[in-house]
């Protein structure tokens, strides 16, 4: 008796010509709840919280007495459970199809869009945060609730990881986020991302992507996982690892190389630094130009 693939060479096929795609069932209701429950500990303790934290990013209409939170920041680090997840054999299989058979974690974070407030993020290119030596860099996320058209999916616009990096600058400082208006960006062919809890998304990391406020009911928890190939090294040096040893404990498949692979693609870097960091909500509210706030403001 065979067991079938986890992922079929059509939707490789896919990955590699849209920029991203869904594959369903990777993580089992068991999985799923277990997640929640952890998620779920780490919200309570935002109670009493008067500012975000090195782990947790409030939302704007947060108070002390009815804590709202619209990220976790580094479950893989901070959390067992979203480390032994970020390790499951069946997102492994998955990430081995689409980048080979080494890459480590260089990020995680939980972007949860609670029911009629969740917050929004502009339209931005991965890429421009953290620029590799090639681009076999993406983000898998796990989405923990369902992912429908109305509360708040992701939004990819398809083709446009072999495009240009575009400018996520204002005056002169790193926003986070791309002008809405600019030409050639095609953000009027997105298309939304949708999927059952357990089901992951694949988004290559020059892929444009942004989602709307959640002004839906339910909410729309998503747990993202940034991958790189071993052999794509990040050219700000380290990144958040202070040490070799700490850069070898991201890796969930294979081993560390010292032999970056170098490949043509279109670098930004990300510098000076936003006035307001600790996430990319804080960064892009600084954007005079809002895509997803303008739509809302309007509604």
């Amino acid at each position: 008796m065979t067991t079938a693939p986890v992922i079929a060479d059509n939707q490789v096929a896919a990955y590699n010509n849209k920029g991203y795609i869904v594959v369903e069932d990777i993580y089992s209701p068991a999985d799923v709840q277990e997640m929640r429950d952890a998620l779920d500990g780490l919200i309570a303790s935002a109670h009493g919280l008067t500012d975000h934290t090195d782990v947790i990013d409030l939302e704007p209409n947060h108070t002390p007495d009815a804590p709202r939170v619209r990220r976790i920041k580094e479950p893989f680090k901070n959390h067992d459970v979203f480390n032994r997840m970020g390790r499951h054999p069946r997102l492994i299989a998955v990430l081995t199809a689409l980048l080979g058979p080494a890459f480590r974690m260089h990020g995680s974070k939980i972007n949860l869009k609670s029911a009629e407030y969740g917050s929004p993020v502009e339209w931005h290119q991965d890429w421009a945060f953290y620029p590799h030596t090639n681009d076999d860099v993406l983000a898998v996320g796990v989405m923990l609730d369902d992912m429908t058209e109305e509360n708040g999916p992701l939004l990819c616009v398809p083709g446009s990881h072999t495009g240009p990096t575009y400018d996520h600058h204002q005056d002169g400082r790193f926003i986070g986020a791309m002008d809405p208006d600019l030409p050639g960006a095609n953000l009027d062919t997105a298309e939304t991302i949708t999927g059952p809890a357990g089901a992951c998304s694949f988004h290559h990391a020059r892929t444009i992507h942004g989602s709307g406020r959640n002004t839906s009911g339910r909410s729309r928890t998503l747990l993202l996982y940034q991958i790189a190939a071993a052999d794509a090294w990040d050219i700000r040096g380290f990144g958040k690892e202070a040490s070799w040893e700490e850069y070898a404990a991201t890796f969930i498949a294979g081993e560390p190389t010292l032999e970056p692979r170098l490949a043509p693609a279109p670098v930004r870097l990300p510098y000076p630094p936003p006035l307001k960091g600790g996430s990319i909500y804080e960064s892009q509210s600084l954007a005079k130009k809002k895509f997803f706030g303008a739509k809302t403001a309007a509604e």
